[in-house]
């Protein structure tokens, strides 16, 4: 399910994954919030099985404070878990590997690939 509770998890699993990046750039970045989209439509089972994603609003930097777009692409995993109301807290990759997300400072941009 994509509600609160996750929200909460993945601000703090992004924080710690900046804090293991390897990229001096973020690794001191920390998010201080991921939000739940406006419309319902844009988390309902249907949207996100068509479009394999979500798309909101997280707020990241070394102060936490800048407005990003928030990407979250579904794997096959968190797909099948999300159709079937389940939780996909664990769809969230390691925090050690830098390999599942994807952020651009200058556009205000993060991708996160979920499992």
């Amino acid at each position: 399910m994509f509600d609160q509770d996750f929200c909460t998890y993945l601000e703090y699993e992004l924080s710690k994954a900046f804090s293991n990046s390897s990229d001096q750039t973020i690794k001191y970045f920390w998010c201080d919030g991921v939000l739940l989209p406006n419309s319902e439509k844009d988390v309902s089972k249907k949207y996100v099985n068509e479009k394999r994603e979500i798309v909101t609003t997280a707020f990241i930097g070394s102060d936490g404070q800048d407005r990003y777009t928030l990407i979250i692409k579904f794997g096959n995993k968190s797909l099948s878990k999300y159709a079937r109301g389940l939780d996909i807290k664990e769809c969230v990759p390691d925090v050690t590997a830098d390999n599942w997300y994807t952020i651009d400072i200058t556009k205000k941009t993060l991708i996160i690939h979920l499992l």
